[in-house]
């Protein structure tokens, strides 16, 4: 049943992704496992980063079941079609049901994606990772596939407004080798292997970009390391510290 809503919402978002005329390009595909359980884990730039996630997954005719907060599944519209398509809630004040819901998928061979960093990056750059991703794998004894988007933050992302007109926005993708995560590692360190992994991967991601800002007011998509006029990730903490 999953499978009859899953694929007409892809064929929907294949279908807007050609009408904005966006240059999608992947590379890594082969990387997920055509069978059996694993942990895709991503950085989280974009309210759009799983369908890019998703899309990465079809050359291997896979499905990815994405946790996702539970505010979304409440909504009337999206509520009923993360539903469907097998997702998973997490109330972060009951985290234990969302983390046995994602182990049962994974023992069952599905493929979980996970966004380790819980929010949105508004520096764009890595901020620090969540250990869930790392301990689900120990547990069900599957691999972690860490990957990359680069250039979904200019369709949608938090603090700026949406611009789904037909912009010719190129988006980068890269997926990386297995992770492995041993049981009888720490969680922690598997995660820092992981997000020095994910880092190589959001680098090469970024040198592959085919566009650099058009002038001075089109460099808010770019982090402040690189010169862009991103907020640091520094200022996005004492932003948050304040709120």
């Amino acid at each position: 049943m999953a499978e009859l809503v899953y694929r007409p919402v892809i064929g929907a978002a294949q279908t807007m992704f050609k009408a904005l005329d966006l240059k999608i390009e992947c590379r890594g595909s082969e990387y997920i496992p055509r069978v059996g359980g694993a942990v895709l884990v991503s950085n989280h730039i974009s309210y759009m980063d799983f369908i890019f996630n998703g899309l990465a997954a079809l050359p291997q005719k896979r499905l990815v079941r994405f946790m996702a907060k539970d505010s979304v599944f409440r909504h009337k519209i999206s509520g009923p079609l993360m539903r469907g398509m097998k997702h998973i809630p997490v109330d972060r004040r009951k985290g234990e049901a969302a983390y046995a819901h994602a182990l049962n998928s994974l023992r069952s061979g599905e493929i979980i994606g996970v966004f380790p960093e819980a929010t949105i990056s508004q520096s764009f750059t890595l901020k620090s990772f969540k250990s869930g991703a790392a301990r689900l794998a120990q547990e069900a004894g599957v691999p972690l596939i860490p990957m990359a988007l680069w250039g979904t933050q200019r369709i949608w992302t938090k603090g700026h407004p949406r611009n789904f007109r037909r912009s010719h926005i190129p988006i980068t993708i890269r997926v990386g080798e297995p992770l492995a995560a041993p049981a009888d590692q720490y969680a922690g360190a598997i995660t820092r292997r992981l997000r020095e992994r994910m880092q190589e991967l959001l680098e090469a991601a970024q040198r592959a970009y085919p566009v650099r800002p058009k002038g001075p007011e089109d460099t808010w998509w770019m982090p402040a390391h690189l010169g862009g006029t991103a907020p640091t990730p520094e200022a996005v903490r004492e932003a948050e510290r304040k709120d």
